[in-house]
């Protein structure tokens, strides 16, 4: 195994960061001021030129792996570019490299049809549109996808979709104009992982109504969002299928493999930016005569900290060159482990960022709390870690049988 990154990810790397500092970062109060004003499910200005100056420089579309349509990076080249990027809410967006879209557009190359890439992958891929994935569904634990209840119907040249979702993430905002949905289509079928469908959805489409937008730990993540969304005899023509009848599992497991490597390495970079506020906090404020960054206390807790964000990024670089040699299937193990290893770890550092910070961790004047709220959702996301950790137990009792 060589992590090394070659000059080219190197030059590439280098990029990115100089966004970063150069407009990323000094957006941020302006994005969450905007927002703020007035209807908060509206596009933000700020948000719009910052995309258009990611183009510009050459910062498009950095993800997708193994496609001319991207930058032709590999898992293992694009994850320490992902890991920069974490270190801001805005940044993924502002680079055309945020979920749901992402994993929507991976989705519409290896499965959709040229009609179907035509309509909505390239519009996706030039930021002109937005997209929602929806799966989980209220009524059922969706830790089991097999568990979904929601149907779709064929009726001669059109499918009936009925359902209730939540979760659906890129609901909220405006720009949102094509839903993936998964239900199943064959509820009676033998295998229960051919049971499932997914289809393709406009958003405009007569029957699909947002029931309420859903905060999570308080934040509402607008204009992007995350709904309850109720589909009552929602018709769409039959060729809005993706793969075919039956295919939705399959399809699940190629869509949410990278998605999960995506999110570990935002994850590691926002971990990195929590301990960098920590030690900043640390070596500017006094208690008791002494710098807080003199404490025991504080500086075991900033040692566990590096040495936790460097064994999650090692283990998710593994998983990424995994990915690349040997594939999704052979690299499920390592998979899994970096979706409970690295939560978990962002969750740790974060929450000891937030008690150097004092009463302040907990408020708005710092990014800390609402990196804990979604570092704690990525529990969730993806699969709970329990769903994770049982599938990395059985795979090693079978290497002991």
């Amino acid at each position: 195994m060589d992590f090394a990154p070659s000059a080219r990810v190197r030059e590439l790397q280098d990029r990115v960061q100089a966004f970063m500092e150069a407009e990323i970062t000094p957006a941020e109060p302006r994005f969450h001021a905007e927002v703020a004003q007035g209807d908060r499910w509206q596009p933000t200005a700020v948000m719009e030129e910052l995309k258009a100056k990611a183009r510009a420089a050459g910062l498009w579309n950095l993800f997708l792996p193994e496609s001319e349509l991207g930058a032709g990076l590999t898992n293992l080249e694009y994850a320490p570019i992902c890991e920069i990027l974490g270190r801001s809410v805005i940044a993924p967006e502002a680079l055309n490299c945020s979920a749901p879209d992402t994993g929507n557009m991976e989705v519409l190359v290896r499965y959709g049809t040229e009609a179907q890439k035509r309509q909505w992958l390239e519009p996706l891929l030039a930021g002109e549109i937005r997209s929602a994935f929806a799966m989980t569904e209220p009524a059922v634990a969706s830790s089991d996808a097999t568990n979904i209840e929601s149907r779709i119907a064929r009726d001669g040249d059109h499918y009936v979709i009925n359902g209730r979702k939540w979760w659906t993430s890129g609901i909220g905002d405006p720009r949102c104009r094509i839903i993936i949905f998964m239900g199943k289509s064959a509820p009676d079928h033998p295998d229960r992982h051919r049971q499932q469908s997914m289809i393709l959805v406009p958003r405009d489409t007569p029957g699909v109504k947002v029931v309420r937008m859903l905060p999570i730990m308080g934040y509402d993540d607008a204009p992007h969002g995350h709904a309850e969304v109720l589909f009552e005899n929602v018709r769409v023509p039959a060729e809005n299928m993706l793969l075919g009848e039956g295919r939705g599992f399959e399809i699940a497991q190629g869509r949410l493999g990278p998605g999960r490597i995506h999110h570990c390495m935002r994850t590691i970079g926002l971990a990195e930016r929590a301990l960098e506020l920590m030690c900043r906090r640390a070596q500017s404020r006094v208690a008791f005569g002494r710098r807080v960054s003199e404490f025991d206390t504080t500086l075991e807790r900033i040692a566990e900290s590096r040495m936790m964000i460097e064994q999650a990024r090692l283990l998710t670089l593994k998983a990424a060159w995994m990915m690349d040699t040997v594939g999704n299937k052979e690299a499920r193990a390592e998979i899994a482990m970096i979706k409970v290893i690295a939560p978990n770890m962002a969750c740790q550092v974060i929450d000891w960022a937030m008690q150097v910070h004092g009463g302040g961790g907990m408020s708005d004047d710092f990014p800390l709390a609402y990196a804990y709220a979604w570092s704690r959702a990525l529990r969730f996301a993806d699969g709970p870690d329990e769903v994770h950790r049982n599938q990395i137990a059985r795979l090693e009792l079978r290497r002991h049988r």
